[in-house]
């Protein structure tokens, strides 16, 4: 059996930064280097300097799929995979696949092309990450739909990040570069507003920088075999942070969920979920959550009971937990205004314990 396929990733903020040129640029240095390469998905959008760096390469042809009586195409992932290349060129990785498709996700199939031992270069924009939704949506106004898992971009053997100034980006849109003048100039009236540009480029440039730290910390851990005799014992690590997200059947939940994971992945902490309360009360909801959560690879537990704090504060002190996640309580009525909220009584029953109320963030 082969080898998985490695994953290298060109981030961007937005369309227009350079990712996919840059990404077949090199595509064109390695086959001149002999590589056996193929574009398994190419999205042009149209842009001339962009497709004419992908002249020269094989491309595999694409799969029509017809949906509600139109005809899209998709990349043939089977068709890749029996070409056999050493590298496969696929373009958005957080596309969404037309209904009918093998797989849902863009995502799910590089992960296909590299379990058959096969390389992969894809490219994508910091907001598709899950967990920076909330972020995105308030620092810009878009609710962006199509998101990728954090762990998959994880994951990655490599990620690049290709980097335009806001300023020189509009002045791309102005020149027709990335779109045709009537969409550019509508795109530069809303989304492509400097301050909407200058805020998502900062946030790349967070998540390039943390998942490059995370990749030194990987290979320092790696290169440590163990004590030298004769030499003082190497200092013991501090206790593992344990991160516990508290869920209703509330759509705050799902705010909740991306905050209390991506403080976990900084932190190198476990990160569980839990809903307390009858399975049958908004099951609907609290499914959907714990989904999402199970998606992020959140370990989930439902545990059934009418003392909500004091099941969560059993659960976490049971489980480790140093760092509890939970939203703001419902507003009570007016006669039950001076008694504890369900916040309330988790803080003084886990008072060994942090505890972080997330608020909902409005625009």
């Amino acid at each position: 059996m082969s080898a998985r396929g490695k994953l290298k990733v060109y981030l961007g903020y937005a369309a227009g930064v350079g990712k996919t040129y840059r990404m077949l640029e090199e595509a064109l240095e390695m086959r001149q280097k002999g590589v056996d390469i193929v574009i398994g998905y190419f999205e042009p959008h149209g842009r001339k300097e962009t497709i004419a760096k992908s002249e020269g390469l094989e491309s595999v042809p694409r799969r029509a799929l017809s949906y509600n009586g139109s005809l899209f195409e998709e990349m043939d992932t089977a068709a890749v995979i029996r070409r056999k290349p050493q590298v496969a060129v696929v373009d958005e990785f957080a596309h969404t696949n037309v209904p009918g498709s093998e797989r849902v996700k863009r995502w799910q199939d590089v992960h296909a092309i590299q379990d058959a031992g096969i390389d992969v270069l894809t490219t994508m924009n910091v907001q598709h990450l899950e967990s920076l939704n909330d972020q995105v949506f308030h620092a810009t106004g878009i609710r962006v739909r199509e998101t990728v898992p954090d762990w998959v971009v994880d994951e990655a053997d490599e990620l690049v990040f290709v980097d335009l100034t806001p300023r020189a980006l509009r002045n791309r849109l102005e020149r027709g570069v990335v779109y045709s003048q009537e969409k550019a100039r509508r795109a530069m009236e809303n989304f492509f507003t400097e301050t909407n540009l200058t805020a998502l480029r900062e946030m790349a440039l967070r998540h390039t920088a943390h998942e490059v730290e995370e990749k030194l910390d990987a290979a320092e851990a790696a290169a440590v075999v163990g004590d030298v005799p004769g030499e003082p014992a190497a200092p013991q690590p501090a206790k593992k942070e344990r991160i516990l997200i508290c869920l209703t059947g509330r759509p705050s939940s799902a705010i909740l969920i991306r905050r209390g994971k991506r403080v976990a992945d900084y932190i190198h902490a476990d990160c569980l979920a839990v809903h307390v309360g009858d399975p049958t009360h908004e099951r609907d909801a609290v499914e959907r959550h714990m989904s999402f959560a199970r998606n992020l690879r959140i370990d989930t537990h439902v545990l059934p009971g009418s003392d909500v704090p004091g099941a969560i504060a059993s659960f976490a002190r049971a489980q480790g937990i140093t760092q509890i996640f939970m939203g703001r309580s419902a507003p009570s009525p007016w006669w039950r205004r001076y008694r504890e909220t369900v916040v309330q009584r988790v803080v003084r029953q886990a008072r060994d314990m942090q505890i972080t109320i997330v608020a909902e963030r409005r625009r």
